[in-house]
């Protein structure tokens, strides 16, 4: 072996250390996100519920926890899907949404949830990229609004999000100039993001972003 130089079997054990390891935290991480939030929520239920059902019945009912979350979801999955429900649900989120502090933290995680899953006007579908963090370097966000500043020139709202964790991120507003439009799709945008950059596309085309005729009726795509 050349003084200074590694061993090619101890590059290549390296190398497959480091994808081995890369590709089981690709596998366990989301479990493990799984893993904490149903954990968290069935704790929560079982915490609440289960002295109550000990009590009724005079001895404890395991799993009740993760019974109830699934009858919980289940519930509401219902809800949603019927005339009287979605009446329900409007009532209570208006009530919600007049209440001082809770009406704010709730109405930013709805819009925010709605926008991750494209099911409103306002949602995430539009993806695009920005030149950051220097000349060359591009930053996958999604356009979310358009605006104007006091020159009246036209600006892009755009939302960047964190890997791997996309429901973190930063909004940036600049010039429409500044911002280019991309053939991506929002659901590999989001594997995109959730990898961290392992999964990503083959290519991907940019083009100089075009606004409608008017601004405030949002911007159109340019495909």
């Amino acid at each position: 072996m050349t003084k200074g130089k590694p061993n090619p079997a101890w590059r290549a054990f390296l190398l497959h250390l480091r994808n081995t390891l890369t590709a089981g935290l690709l596998l366990l991480v989301p479990l493990l996100i799984t893993y904490w939030i149903l954990d968290l929520a069935f704790r929560g239920l079982d915490g609440v519920f289960a002295p109550i059902v000990e009590q009724i019945f005079g001895w404890q009912v395991p799993g009740v926890g993760i019974v109830l979350l699934v009858a919980l979801v289940y519930v509401a999955g219902v809800l949603a899907e019927n005339v009287v429900g979605r009446s329900l649900i409007h009532a209570g989120q208006s009530t919600l949404l007049r209440v001082p502090l809770i009406s704010t933290i709730y109405d930013t995680s709805k819009q925010l949830i709605e926008s991750f899953s494209g099911s409103t006007r306002t949602g995430f579908k539009r993806v695009v990229v920005i030149e950051y963090p220097r000349s060359g370097s591009w930053a996958v966000g999604f356009l979310t609004g358009m605006t104007r500043n006091e020159m009246g020139q036209s600006l892009g709202v755009v939302y960047i999000p964190s890997a791997p964790m996309p429901n973190t991120g930063w909004v940036a507003i600049l010039p429409v100039e500044d911002i280019y439009d991309t053939d991506l799709s929002v659901p590999m945008a989001m594997r995109l993001t959730l990898s961290g950059g392992t999964v990503s596309p083959a290519e991907f085309k940019k083009s100089p972003l075009e606004l409608a005729p008017s601004v405030g009726a949002g911007p159109t795509a340019t495909k």
